[in-house]
């Protein structure tokens, strides 16, 4: 499936916009104007008057470059990208893991504190990754795809002036600059972050993990205000073991020489991949996959690194969810295995089958990879309550998996959602395809099993992952469903119906211009 750039203009935006959009995908694929028109067939300084905004454009001139750019460059009709997806089909083949969005995200604002070229190789295509990309270049960060890999070289001076707003706005992670920026900056100011809706994600965390370091951060309407007159080392205790505060903080204590000791920290597989980024590049770190991580930082980080992105848990977990509830045969490869052991236990003793390949290692040299063979079975529903944890529990973007898969295990299944207040409304979604579910509080769903999901048309929730199962339902569905605005999926999937599709799914692009 092509990428959705959602930051392309809606109708309201300039023409301008619209080309400056053009020009810049263009140069990112390598593709010259004269090349650029053959493929659109125009000539030349045509496509010159589009990219300086002095061409009107009609609707069939849009799909055209579309097409020719693999980039849908205009919003579909209200904003969203459908699909359509005939359901009932059993999927066999092979499917590799691709790597982390979220490893992707802490390692970008990781190498910020570079002021040498670091390249990221392997990273995703998705949309959380555009958008960053989009706020770096808007500050004059140099950023280059050079196929699946990043390029990035920081420039002498931050420009925060001209940050892309619009693009910060709609990713959560925009909140991890924080920790690099404060090495250049002593007052800044950064957009509130966007990303999925699940209910209260308060900044206090950072806010007092960072101030223990000599960092004050002051919420507003629209932005925080941040100040960092004079850094320091420090023991930091954070107030909740999450995955973006452990990643700020390790970032910002790299950049402070001394040693800062990190305490109640996550272990996960993103905060893992920053601390292996940042040894790379000269920063000593102990305790790497514990929560007590003591960071050795120093002042000024230049030298060239190279660093390969791990696979992504949560897209083995997609493609493992989507087995069992299709009741199919297929092989995830490269699936990382030290973050699913747990998920893979509780299927288990749900009476899930599969066959684990031997471990081997990622390209970054750290992570333990296996290959997963996934069996037809039949589950029955746990006794016990299914919930998330900070690592080493089950990983919280995992846990809506475990509810589309309760529609297909006898008896009644209880998630637990506590992290967040809406995410269990959302996942409630899956009553449109017939599951039958009770929502006991915003925390809390039960769902009873076994049901026979049937196609429907829904609009995708403004979250990543209850999007993404309502997708793996449909999938086994009988009939054929409709999936209207699936932005949120393509926040942290890639060329996910393409690689579906791979496997003998069955789904369509609409595009509605």
């Amino acid at each position: 499936m092509a990428e959705t750039i959602t930051t392309a203009p809606t109708a309201g935006e300039s023409i301008a916009g619209i080309g400056k959009l053009i020009s810049a995908l263009r140069l990112e694929r390598g593709i010259t104007q004269e090349q650029f028109a053959v493929k659109l067939g125009t000539t030349q300084s045509a496509v010159a008057r589009i990219e300086r905004g002095e061409q009107n454009l009609s609707t069939e001139m849009l799909s055209k470059i579309s097409e020719a750019l693999n980039r849908d460059i205009v919003q579909v009709s209200n904003g969203a990208l459908n699909i359509k997806v005939e359901g009932n089909s059993k999927l066999h083949g092979d499917i590799v893991t691709k790597t982390s969005k979220n490893g992707a995200m802490g390692l970008l604002a990781a190498s910020l504190l570079n002021k040498n070229k670091t390249i990221l190789k392997n990273v995703p295509k998705i949309e959380e990754v555009s958008r960053m990309i989009e706020v770096f270049t808007s500050i004059g960060i140099s950023v280059k795809w050079v196929g699946n890999d990043l390029e990035i070289k920081p420039p002498q001076k931050f420009d925060l002036k001209n940050l892309d707003k619009r693009a910060a706005a709609r990713t959560r992670s925009i909140i991890m600059l924080i920790g690099p920026l404060i090495h250049s900056f002593k007052k800044f100011k950064l957009p509130q972050p966007g990303g999925c809706k699940l209910g209260s994600r308060t900044v206090k965390p950072h806010l007092y993990a960072l101030e223990k370091l000599g960092v004050t951060i002051e919420t507003k309407e629209t932005h925080y205000e941040i100040s960092a007159p004079e850094l320091h080392p420090a023991e930091v205790v954070l107030y909740e073991s999450g995955d973006t505060v452990t990643e700020n903080a390790i970032i910002a204590a790299a950049g402070i020489p001394g040693t800062t000791v990190i305490k109640y920290a996550s272990a996960n597989y993103m905060g893992q991949e920053v601390c292996f980024y940042l040894q790379k590049c000269g920063v000593k770190i102990e305790g790497i996959g514990t929560t007590t991580i003591i960071v050795h930082g120093v002042k000024d980080i230049d030298v060239p690194v190279t660093y390969y992105l791990s696979e992504d848990p949560i897209d083995a977990m997609f493609f493992l969810a989507t087995a069992i509830v299709t009741k199919s045969s297929i092989t995830i490869k490269r699936a990382p295995i030290d973050f699913l052991e747990l998920e893979l236990l509780k299927l288990e003793k749900m009476g899930f089958k599969y066959k684990l390949s031997k471990k081997y290692k990622a390209l970054n040299g750290e992570t333990n990879l296996v290959d997963i063979k996934t069996l037809p079975s039949k589950l029955t529903a746990l006794e016990e309550k299914i919930e998330c944890r900070p690592y080493p529990g089950l990983n919280m973007d995992n846990l809506p998996f475990f509810a589309i898969i309760a529609t297909q295990a006898e008896g009644t299944t209880l998630i637990h959602d506590w992290p967040y207040e809406k995410r269990a409304i959302h996942i409630k979604d899956i009553d449109k395809l017939n599951a039958n579910t009770t929502l006991v509080d915003p925390h809390r769903l039960y769902i009873t099993g076994i049901t026979k999901l049937k196609a429907a048309e829904v609009v995708c929730p403004p979250a990543l992952r209850p999007a993404a199962i309502l997708l793996i339902g449909m999938l086994a569905a009988e009939g054929t469903s409709t999936l209207r605005n699936i932005y949120s999926i393509n926040r942290g999937y890639e060329d996910l119906v393409g690689r579906l599709n791979s496997l003998g799914a069955k789904i369509t692009i609409l595009r509605e211009f």
